[in-house]
C-alpha cells in the first residue's frame, strides 16, 4: 500500500496501545495466557509491518505501571513472557537492524530480567533501520513525575535556574527522551482513552481507535490507520488551514 502524506502529516513515529488479549482470549475460551502469547505473535508481525512500510519509530505499550494491580499469576507470566520475546527474537531483530530500547521503572524487575534488557539495548544500540521502544512498567504520570523531581533537585542543587527550565529541557528528562514524540498513536479493542500512556509526548499526535482486538490486529490494519493519518491536517496549533479559508 502506498501513501502520499502531506508536508504537514509525514509519518516518522508509531505508537501503539495494545489492548485486547484478554477479550480475545475469553471470546475464544482460552486463557488470559494464551490471548498474551497470540499478542507477542502480532507484535512480532506489526514490528515486520512497520519496518516494510518504512517508518522509522515504533513503540509499543506492553505493560502498564498500573498492571501490577492484575493477579500475580498473570503478572508473573507477562514477566516471563518479555523475558522470552527478547529471548528469542533478539537475534533476528538485530540482524534486522532494529534498535531495542525498554522503556520503563526497573525497580520492580527481577534482576536476570535487567540483565536481559541491558543486554538487548547495548547490543542492538548502533542500529539505525527501525527504533523499537517497549513501554514496560511505564506510566505517563510516574513520567511526568520523575522528571520534575529531576528538574526540581537540579535546581535545589544550584545546577540551574526556574528560569532556564523549558520545554525543552523538561522532555529531556522524560524516559521517553531519545526519538520524537509520535505522529500516530493507535489504540486496538475499542476503548477511547490512552490509559497513561506518553502524556507529554502525544500532546499533538493524532488519535486512530479501532474494535480490532489486539490478537486479531494486522498489516492491513496498520495500513488503515496510516490511510486515515495520511488524510488528517496536523497544524500543532495554529488555526490557519488552506481548506479554512478556501
Amino acid at each position: 500500500m502506498t501513501i502520499s502524506p502531506s508536508p504537514t502529516n509525514v509519518l516518522d513515529h508509531i505508537a501503539i496501545i495494545m489492548d485486547g488479549n484478554g477479550r480475545w482470549a475469553e471470546r475464544r475460551g482460552l486463557s488470559r495466557s494464551q490471548g498474551h502469547r497470540q499478542g507477542v505473535e502480532t507484535a512480532r508481525a506489526i514490528v515486520r509491518a512497520v519496518m516494510e512500510r518504512h517508518i522509522n519509530t515504533l513503540t509499543l505499550y506492553a505493560f502498564s505501571s498500573e498492571n501490577w494491580s492484575r493477579p500475580k499469576a498473570e503478572v508473573n507470566f507477562l514477566m516471563e513472557l518479555i523475558s522470552r520475546y527478547i529471548k528469542s527474537d533478539l537475534e533476528e531483530l538485530h540482524s534486522n537492524g532494529v534498535k531495542v530500547c525498554i522503556v520503563g521503572s526497573r525497580e520492580s524487575l527481577q534482576p536476570s530480567l535487567i540483565k536481559l534488557i541491558e543486554h538487548a539495548e547495548t547490543l542492538t544500540r548502533d542500529n539505525d533501520r527501525l527504533n523499537l521502544q517497549i513501554a514496560f512498567n511505564y506510566g505517563g504520570r510516574e513520567e511526568i513525575l520523575s522528571a520534575t523531581k529531576n528538574i526540581a533537585a537540579r535546581v535545589a542543587s544550584g545546577e540551574m535556574l526556574v528560569e532556564e527550565i523549558t520545554e525543552d529541557v523538561f522532555a529531556s528528562a522524560l524516559q521517553f527522551n531519545t526519538v520524537g514524540d509520535p505522529d500516530l498513536v493507535i489504540r486496538t479493542s475499542g476503548e477511547l482513552r490512552i490509559s497513561n500512556f506518553l502524556l507529554w509526548q502525544s500532546a499533538y499526535s493524532e488519535f486512530h481507535f479501532t474494535q480490532t482486538l489486539w490478537p486479531d490486529f494486522t498489516g492491513d490494519d496498520l495500513d488503515i490507520a496510516i490511510e486515515d493519518y495520511a488524510k488528517r491536517e496536523r497544524r500543532f496549533g495554529d488555526i490557519t488551514s488552506h481548506k479554512e479559508h478556501a
